[in-house]
């Protein structure tokens, strides 16, 4: 029926039966993300009738490692890559690298956050998904996509068959006490699976406001060491911010989408965020478009795989 429509369908590589359909499961919570944030507005489906975009694969430089400052200093070369935080923050494991993010004081929001946000999951997902600065939620809970757009987020993942859930076997997590049951057999997901959520800036911005450069040049290094000890095997970039410090571009983010980027080799696709789509829900056939080419890309990356190489280390 959705091909019949126009729409681009994916289904998860061989099983023998089409993948839900993803409008009835986002329905529902954006109905209570619309709830939650006092709307009147009726919710819609990621699945519009906007047709699907073509994709092509691109590949992009390897963008050079992250800014890393002590406290407050201007942004020079002086604390650029190689610097003694910057290297000192490349050597920690997941419970010394949370704590370092927070008890970081190297810019001026550890002055007006509540606590930083670390990030939440599995950490032996294959999917790593990035956002942006947190919001007002997200600085009061400490995790990653709560409130609405939260909402909205797990039920994109559910489209897909993915899980943000931890498992118990994840050490050094607060997440690792979850167990991802959610399966059909009621067993842990697997980790092609199970993502993990972290933004590229750990602490809120006052008022929500966009970040300064500097403010992302000095809390990049943690989001680079988590994707070097997560090992992930497909990044998806939600938002401007996301994808621009990502790839290093100042491209809009409508010229970004629609294909297959690179971040030091993990292929990288580009998508709307999902408070975005909670307020212009005419983009959400796009950000479905967008998953099913993420979701695509990594069902080729596993077909051509042998099975000790998808294994988590």
């Amino acid at each position: 029926m959705l091909a019949a429509m126009g729409l681009r369908v994916w289904s998860p590589a061989g099983l023998g039966e089409p993948a839900p359909r993803p409008a009835a499961a986002l329905d529902a919570s954006e109905a209570a993300a619309a709830a939650a944030a006092g709307t009147a507005a009726g919710t819609a489906a990621i699945v519009a009738t906007a047709p699907a975009e073509s994709a092509s694969r691109v590949a992009m430089p390897a963008p050079p490692a992250g800014a890393a400052l002590p406290a407050h200093p201007p942004v020079t070369a002086e604390y650029g890559a190689g610097s003694a935080r910057s290297a000192r923050i490349a050597t920690l494991d997941w419970p010394d690298l949370r704590r370092a993010a927070a008890d970081c004081r190297a810019c001026g929001l550890c002055d007006t956050r509540r606590q930083a946000v670390f990030g939440s999951g599995s950490t032996q997902a294959h999917w790593l998904v990035v956002g942006e600065a947190p919001g007002a939620d997200e600085d009061a809970s400490g995790e990653p996509f709560v409130g609405a757009a939260g909402q909205l987020l797990d039920a994109m993942l559910r489209a897909l068959g993915l899980s943000r859930a931890g498992e118990a076997s994840d050490a050094g997590t607060e997440e690792g006490a979850v167990a991802a049951s959610d399966a059909a057999d009621g067993e842990p997901l697997p980790p092609q699976r199970r993502a993990y959520i972290a933004n590229t800036l750990k602490c809120r911005p006052p008022g929500n406001r966009n970040p300064a450069p500097e403010e992302m040049a000095r809390c990049e290094p943690f989001l680079q060491r988590q994707i070097e000890l997560l090992r992930p095997r497909l990044i998806l970039a939600m938002g401007r911010f996301a994808a621009q410090s990502l790839l290093r571009s100042t491209e809009p983010l409508g010229k970004l989408r629609g294909r297959v980027h690179r971040y030091q080799g993990l292929p990288l696709v580009v998508t709307y965020h999902p408070a975005y789509l909670l307020r212009s829900p005419a983009e959400k056939a796009k950000a479905w478009d967008d998953l099913c080419l993420a979701a695509e890309t990594m069902d080729a990356m596993q077909a051509t795989q042998a099975p000790d190489a998808t294994a988590p280390a």
